[in-house]
């Protein structure tokens, strides 16, 4: 079987590595990345290939699709699928991205499966927000209009991405933890971010090194996305708790989808 995953994440690596070590023999495992720190973590696990780069819709469906031996043909029933399998691996946030995934699949007609995280909030009976008095939103604009009514330092731990949504929030009051790619650090620039308010550090992190950057900045709100066990969310959970920080968690959107080991038997 010939696999496309698309990840940048733990479940994309665990799952690629799963496959290469049970079944290298049997299958071909490519895996999408968006940034050269996705690919990166990816580095050791033998007999796969990476993609490196952000795709749209129409890009994606000319990966999935080989022309027929014309190079002109657009019938499908002329072309042959370079994939068997396409897993959608990518983060429970990059809503739009699954929605480029699962429209090219269609289009192009290969296999999709979508391999969903672990929620956050019903791990270990609920213990991740124990004791955090954790205020919920259903975005990062959501986040931002409730911060800006209240007072103290911002640690903000959502992504490059979405930095926009809190411009309204005076910047000196904003610390980002982002990727350090120039990417990451361009986006804070456009933000106006001091620079001496952006952490650029590969995650995910120890409770421990949470606690320390809070304790640091001195600050009282952390941001987070309900990015479950795999993303760090309990440890950013028990940094709030140690440390008196209040998490403003953004809700993650539902979704249906395969676990690891569905995903594992599926692909045999």
């Amino acid at each position: 079987m010939k696999i496309l995953i698309f990840g940048g994440t733990t479940e994309g690596r665990m799952l690629a590595q799963a496959i290469s070590e049970r079944h290298k023999d049997r299958h071909s495992v490519t895996v999408s990345v968006a940034t050269s720190v996705g690919a990166h973590e990816l580095a050791g696990i033998n007999s796969i290939k990476v993609i490196v780069g952000r795709l749209d819709e129409e890009e994606m469906v000319r990966l999935f699709v080989a022309k027929g031996s014309d190079g002109e043909s657009d019938n499908r029933s002329d072309m042959h699928l370079p994939y068997d399998l396409v897993v959608d691996a990518t983060h429970p946030y990059a809503v739009e991205v699954s929605a480029n995934i699962r429209s090219a699949a269609v289009r192009t007609g290969v296999r999709y499966v979508r391999l969903v995280r672990t929620d956050g909030r019903t791990e270990d009976e609920g213990k991740s927000v124990k004791g955090c008095d954790a205020v919920y939103v259903d975005s990062a604009a959501s986040a931002a209009a409730y911060l800006a009514k209240t007072e103290g330092r911002i640690l903000l731990t959502t992504g490059a991405k979405e930095l926009g949504a809190f411009r309204e929030i005076p910047a000196d009051r904003l610390y980002v933890r982002v990727l350090p790619t120039a990417e990451g650090i361009a986006a804070c620039e456009q933000a106006g971010i001091p620079y001496r308010n952006v952490i650029a550090m590969v995650g995910p992190f120890s409770s421990e090194m949470n606690a320390a950057t809070i304790r640091q900045y001195q600050i009282a709100w952390m941001v987070t996305k309900d990015s479950g066990k795999a993303g760090g969310f309990d440890e950013k959970m028990e940094a709030c708790r140690e440390t008196g920080a209040r998490p403003v968690v953004i809700e993650r959107p539902k979704e249906c989808g395969l676990s690891m080991g569905e995903v594992l038997a599926l692909i045999g």
